[in-house]
Order: structure tokens, then sequence, then C-alpha cells
């Protein structure tokens, strides 16, 4: 620990403070929003502004969440940043990274990126990245959207619902991959093939719509990733290459070997893919909607053996909200519905509730959770830890409260989840971002005080030279 000489700093208190991996007994002095020094329990600091002693409290990092539609501007009907940061500091999150479709324009060029920096003015209660978007017709923009500010970039190889959003084949793939690798920023696929298996009739039935979209599809798209991958580093050109939302496990072995390979392939999965199966899903329940969807319990299984292993990287929620319209809630109509699953506001306690049960360490639950994905996101120099240096984004984490999820506690826009009457474990009683607090037992404190995040290359061009339909949600 070391000795801090601010005397306008504050300090935070807990005998369980989540500092390199391990509880411990600690004081965090915080200035200017930063972590400066750490120190033990019984620390005094002279002249302190502010002093917070949370007991026998859990004091840990703000989770990191880089899969997040806010669907602003265009479509703030569906969400926007004021109700989405809200609910997001209410679940324990003190950084979202914003997906590039489902607002309007989408985020496929500089100038999009600054109409959602300008729709977003006053309305941040965490801090806020972006990732940019590629699509056929925008290559071109990629090198000017990276400048802008954007953290990586997304694509679809399946239709993303979104007509100004269209999926790209492997030629517009590679040449992203090559584009990207200049930047050291990864490339984020939706990876499904679409082969024609999709049923002609879904109706309200899950299980043809599980049907409609099998693993296959998956799959195969993961493996035409690695195929393009491996050509790009066999011509010196070593991509970051990031599977998002995986739902399919049998995808697992071979993601694990061209990681083995030397490939940076890496995945993410959702807290609906690890809490949720397919068996116990009713039909017309459209809530459960996504795509790639909700599988069997078996392949649920297996893709926590796949986080245990550290095939699959981290967890993100992929909130994708829309409205309830558009999710044919009262027709029960699967195949009509939007894909998106709305959970931004507990995946914490959802995960925790899951990953107790399996004997998994909530420290094990913030790594999957904070730590992996700001670093992910080329955040992890000041998000995702409690450390020297680190912004000072607390959550204080009562692990043992169990709580009904009720649509009355919602604080993103439509009040709908699937997690509707689910009983979990572990309740966010408060949020700090920067050392200020946000959130507390249900109540927001003070004005939006969030940050917009932008990339490195925003302020430099410090490249690496070494170079459905209304099916699909994130």
């Amino acid at each position: 620990m070391t000795e801090s000489t601010a005397q306008t700093s504050s300090v935070f208190k807990s005998q369980r403070v989540l500092i390199d991996g391990l509880f411990q007994p600690a004081s965090l002095i915080v200035s200017n929003g930063v972590i400066t020094a750490i120190e033990a329990l019984d620390f005094e600091l002279t002249e302190a502004a502010a002093v917070h002693d949370f007991g026998k409290r859990t004091l840990i990092p703000g989770l990191v969440d880089t899969h997040v539609h806010i669907n602003e501007p265009g479509r703030t009907e569906w969400e926007g940043f004021n109700t989405a940061t809200r609910a997001a500091a209410a679940g324990g999150i003190s950084t979202v990274v914003d997906m590039p479709l489902n607002c309007s324009p989408v985020t496929t060029s500089a100038d999009a990126l600054q109409q959602k920096l300008t729709a977003l003015e006053g309305k941040l209660w965490i801090d806020c990245g972006f990732w940019g978007g590629v699509v056929p017709d925008s290559i071109d923009a990629l090198p000017a959207l990276i400048d802008a500010g954007v953290l990586g970039v997304k694509s679809f190889t399946i239709d993303s619902g979104i007509d100004d959003f269209p999926p790209v084949g492997p030629a517009h793939l590679s040449a992203a991959i090559n584009i990207l690798a200049q930047y050291n920023i990864p490339y984020l696929i939706h990876a499904e093939l679409d082969s024609g298996a999709e049923s002609a009739d879904i109706g309200n039935r899950y299980q043809s719509f599980l049907a409609s979209r099998p693993k296959s599809w998956e799959n195969n798209a993961i493996e035409m990733m690695i195929d393009l991958a491996e050509q790009a580093h066999n011509k010196g050109v070593n991509g970051k290459i990031h599977i998002v939302h995986l739902s399919s496990a049998e995808a697992i072995t071979a993601i694990r070997a061209a990681q083995d390979r030397g490939l940076q392939l890496s995945a993410e999965t959702c807290p609906h893919y690890l809490s949720l199966f397919a068996e116990s899903i009713p039909d017309g329940k459209t809530l459960f909607k996504c795509c790639p969807p909700i599988r069997e319990d078996a392949n649920r299984q297996q893709l926590w053996q796949g986080l245990a292993d550290g095939t699959i990287e981290f967890i993100v929620s992929d909130h994708s909200p829309c409205t309830p319209q558009l999710k044919h809630i009262d027709s029960g109509d699967i195949e009509k519905a939007w894909g998106g699953i709305s959970s931004l506001q507990f995946g914490l306690s959802i995960i925790w509730t899951e990953a107790k049960a399996r004997g998994y360490s909530l420290e094990q639950v913030i790594d999957w959770m904070a730590t992996r994905p700001a670093r992910f996101a080329g955040l992890g120099h000041k998000k995702g830890c409690i450390a020297v240096g680190f912004d000072a984004d607390l959550v204080v984490f009562n692990e043992d409260e169990e709580y009904l999820i009720s649509a009355e506690m919602i604080q993103y826009r439509h009040k709908i989840t699937p997690y509707e009457g689910k009983q979990v474990c572990g309740r966010v009683e408060q949020t700090f971002v920067r050392g200020q607090q946000v959130y507390a037992l249900g109540e927001f404190t003070g004005q939006p005080r969030g940050k917009p995040l932008l990339g490195a290359a925003a302020n430099t061009s410090n490249r690496n030279s070494s170079t459905g339909n209304k099916r699909n949600d994130g």
C-alpha cells in the first residue's frame, strides 16, 4: 500500500474490497475521480472531502458491458441514452459500449458517430464508448470512422433486420480485417450464415423458431471467420476477430483450436444463454426470442464449461430492446416478433445466481463481467479493476440478498423482460462513477455525469504498423 498526500481526496472503506483478484480490507483514496492510493482499512486521511465507510459490504469495480443497443438517435422510442444508462447504473454497470445499429443513422461513418455524440449530451448516467459498423458500402469510410473515436467495428454475416445495416461477405470481411489490424482494434462479428433451413411456418411455437436457426448457422459462420483470419495471418496480418453473443456450444472446439494456433480470436456470451434454456420456454412467449436463439440445457452447460476453461472470454448483456408492439406480446407470434432480450439491469444478479450454484466465486464473475470486457474494448488501463490509476468506478454489492425481478423496478425504457418473476441472488446497493454516486437503493443521485469514451485514434493517428429479417438483434 502507498501513502497519499492529497488533502481534498475522498476515502472509500470496506472490509471486503476486490483488489488483484482477492477480497481484502482496504481504504481507497480517490482524487479527481481516480484511485490515487490504496491504504490499510484503518488509514485516516487528514481533511478528507468525504469518507464512505461500507463496513462489511462488498466493494467491487463497476461492470463493463461491451454489448448494448441504445438505439439513439433515430429509434429512441425503443431505448435511449438516459434510460439505458440509468438501468446500467442500477445494475452495477459503470461503462457500456453502444452498438452501431438499431439507431438511425447507423454508425458506419464519422458523421453518424458525431450525430450520436450530439444526441447523448446531458443524458449519460455512466460512461459510454462506441462500436462502429462495417457494411458493404462503408469500407472506404472505415479509417475516418476509426479516427473519429470508435473502439472497434462490427459486421453481420446475415441479415440484421435493419435495411441500412446489410450483411457483408468474405471479400468485405477480408478488407476490413486488413484495415482494423493497422489500428490493433477488434472486429466484432454477428456470426450466422443462412443455409435456408428456416421453417415456412413458425407462428407461436418456440421449438419451430429454434429449429429455424440451427447451430450449424453459427458454426459455419465462425469457421468462415477462422478461415479468413488464417488467410490474413499467413500474409502477416494478425487481426483481432471477436464472435459476439456465442450461442452454439458446438463452436467452442473450433474457437479453442484457432486460439491455440495463435489467431487473435475471442468470443463472448450472454446471461440469457447461460441462465435460460429452450426446454423451459413456453410457446407464445415472444420476450424469449433472440438471435442466435436460446438453445437446449445441455448446450447451456457446455457454454459454462467454455467460460471456465477460458475459450469464451467474458459475459455481456446484448441488451436489445424494442417497443412492446414490435415484440408482439399480445399475439404471441414468435415469427413476427423482433428478436432481442431486455436485461441490462439484471445481468450481475442473474449471472451471480447461476455461477454461485455452480461453485464459481464472485471474484471470477467480476473478471468475466468487468475486467475482461474492459481489456477487450481497449479500456483496461482505467476500467474494470480497483487499482491505483484506475477510475473510481465502484459498486456496493450485497452478494447474499435475494430478490424477485419485477417490472416495477425496471429502469430501461420499456418495462418488459423474460426474467420477470425470477428469484435472483445479489443486489446492487450503490454505484459510483469516477468517485461520484449515481445510484443508491433504487434512487438516482444528482444529474447525469457520465462521459463519452473515444478510442485513441480520435486524438492520434497511432496505427500498429505490424500490421432476418426482423429476427436479428445483437
